[in-house]
Formats: C-alpha cells, sequence, structure tokens
C-alpha cells in the first residue's frame, strides 16, 4: 500500500527466515539514524533495480519497548515499464547508492513528548528500491536496461536480518507474509487484485488500523488526475493545490472522496483516522502525526488515534467531514 496511505497491523512475531547477512552502516550525522547495507544480500539476489544491495534505517528500543517493533516500508509508487525502471537507477528510488541517512519523526520518532506511545520501540524503515511494493521476484536480469525485479527478495533480506541480526525474533508484536492465501485462492478474483486494500482486508484477521487522508495528494494527482489523462493539463493546478479547483473537479473530488469512503471497512473492530485534508504519508512527519497544530478529527490529533487503538484505550474511527470543513488540514505531500 506504498502511495494509498498508512496501514498498521498487529500479530504474532514470525519465524526467522534463514540466512545471516553481513551488514555495513553508513556513517551517520548527529540526530540521523543508522544506514544499513545489507551487502551480502547481493549474492541471494536481493538487490535494487540497479543491482545496489538493500537498506534499512535502524533505531534500537529500550525500557519498555525493547522487544515491540514499529516497521515502516518506505513509500514511492510504481514503475510500469522497463524505461519508467531505468530512470529510478539514477536515483534513490532505485539504487542505494543514492540513499543519504535520514532522521525519523512522526510514527518513528524517538521523543516521548511528541511519540508517547512507541518513542522507546525500536523503529526501523526500509527503503524502497524496486519500483514494484517489495513484490518482486525475476531471476533474469532485464539486459536491455540493465534492470533487476527483485523487490520480494529485498524485503525477505531485509526481515531476516531484522530477525536473527536485529532481534525482532523476540519481539511481542510483529506481522507476517505478504498476500495472504485467504485473498488469492479466492474463487472468480484475479490474485494480483489482493495488492489492493478493498480486497485483502477483508480476508484478514490482524487487527487493522487504516490512516489516510480522503483526498490524499498522490492518488489524486497519479490515480485520479495522471498526466497522461489530462493532455490539456485542466487539472494542472487543482493537483497543486485543492484550493485551485474549479467547481467541477470540487465535485470529481467529493465523488472520489465517497467511493473510498463506501471502500472502508465497515467492521467497528477496524480503527481508523480519515482526514478531509489534501496530504499524503501523515504518520512520517512530526507536524502531522503529534504536534500543536498538527491535524484533528474530532478533536483527536493522529498520534492518539494510532496510540488509543494500539493499546486497547478505545477502538477510534475518526471520519471527517468533507471538504473544506476541517481548518487543522496541513495539506501537503510528502511522495
Amino acid at each position: 500500500m506504498a502511495a494509498s496511505g498508512a496501514w498498521l497491523a498487529r500479530a504474532t512475531a514470525t519465524a526467522v527466515l534463514g540466512f545471516v547477512l553481513a551488514v555495513a552502516s553508513a556513517e551517520a550525522a548527529s540526530g540521523d539514524v543508522e544506514m544499513v547495507f545489507l551487502k551480502a544480500a547481493v549474492a541471494k539476489g536481493a538487490v535494487c533495480l540497479d543491482g545496489s544491495p538493500p537498506v534499512y534505517h535502524f533505531s534500537p528500543g529500550s525500557g519498555s519497548g525493547a522487544n515491540n517493533w514499529v516497521v515502516h516500508m518506505e513509500g514511492g509508487g510504481w514503475c510500469r515499464n522497463p524505461d519508467e525502471c531505468a530512470v529510478r537507477k539514477g536515483n534513490f528510488r532505485g539504487s542505494s547508492k543514492f540513499m543519504k541517512p535520514l532522521s525519523f519523526s512522526g510514527i518513528l520518532g524517538g521523543n516521548q513528548k511528541s511519540n508517547p506511545d512507541f518513542y522507546n520501540w525500536n523503529r526501523v524503515k526500509i527503503r524502497y528500491c524496486d519500483g514494484s511494493s517489495f513484490t518482486g521476484d525475476v531471476e533474469a536480469v532485464d539486459t536491455a536496461k540493465d534492470l533487476r525485479y527483485r523487490g520480494f527478495r529485498v524485503w525477505r533480506a531485509v526481515i531476516d536480518d531484522l530477525l536473527t541480526v536485529r532481534g525482532m525474533s523476540k519481539a511481542q508484536n510483529g506481522s507476517a507474509k505478504n498476500l495472504p492465501a485467504s485473498c488469492t485462492s479466492k474463487p472468480k478474483q484475479s490474485p494480483e487484485l489482493c495488492m489492493f486494500p478493498q480486497y485483502v482486508v477483508p480476508t484478514m484477521r490482524t487487527p487493522l488500523f487504516i490512516l489516510n487522508a480522503a483526498y490524499d495528494s498522490w492518488q489524486v494527482k497519479n490515480v485520479l488526475a495522471p498526466s497522461p489523462a489530462d493532455p490539456k493539463k485542466t487539472w494542472a493546478q487543482c493537483k497543486l493545490d485543492i484550493k485551485s479547483c474549479s467547481a467541477s473537479q470540487l465535485t470529481t473530488l467529493q465523488n472520489f472522496r465517497t467511493d473510498f469512503l463506501a471502500a472502508l471497512p465497515k467492521t467497528q473492530s477496524v480503527g481508523m483516522f480519515i482526514d478531509s485534508c489534501n496530504a499524503h504519508c501523515q504518520s512520517g512527519s512530526q507536524d502531522t502525526w503529534l504536534a500543536d497544530g498538527s491535524p484533528t478529527v474530532n478533536k483527536t490529533q493522529i498520534g492518539k488515534a494510532v496510540g488509543d487503538w494500539y493499546y486497547d484505550r478505545e477502538v477510534p474511527r475518526q471520519i471527517d467531514c468533507p471538504y473544506p470543513c476541517n481548518p487543522t488540514c496541513k495539506n501537503r505531500d510528502d511522495d
């Protein structure tokens, strides 16, 4: 769900996979989080599009959070053909050669005041460099473009390292598998549809929290009104700033919100925070997660809603009123 918002799930920790990887850590500046290169994973075929090794950032837990884990899978959309994937080889979306140390904030932040429920957990950010949401497992190299489609191997290598080297095998909470058989084995349904939440969520037993903006800026740009479908650039300004949308475009956006809300699970056990912001990736930035002026729905901020759900303080189902009703929105596009 790399381009469609934040999804948080709980489950029992899974078994260790099988091989230990040698690692090399990039030297990080003060405040930045260690960057771990899994160089030994290359021999197993776990590589970015350009053949460079997988990378993750790791901040160890402490105290009551020593055996709890937050694992964030970086998003970044998909490349749809070899030409698009080849472009990614020249940046951090397709090569770890261009990745740099970064700081953690939001749900990954280490400050108790600004992230009280998860600040002392083991916090991990898995970098995304395969162009297909960690799903590729093609042995052959695309020799025409010198590309490797190995996203699933990257995922497996990182998780194996977390389990065997970093101690995630002792986790009290974790998650397992990619696409559950309960979804992929459904008759009269193509298995690949299980990549999308509206198809896989009804089959899940794992407790689930859904965080998404009803007017998700990435989806508006790339799904609702992608540039190839708008040759006259009618949507160009609207996609950059929702305040620039015409009346007819706003009607389309309201219909987009209605369709999105209709696809959400109806069960009361699923927690959710759906604000009416024109935003994307609201869990990773402190100003949208939990801070003075962060977006609220019914006077509840995102960080509090997620913590209330995880610790069973309540099952929040915060669904905002339609745009432009929420003055607390920070309309942003962190894709």
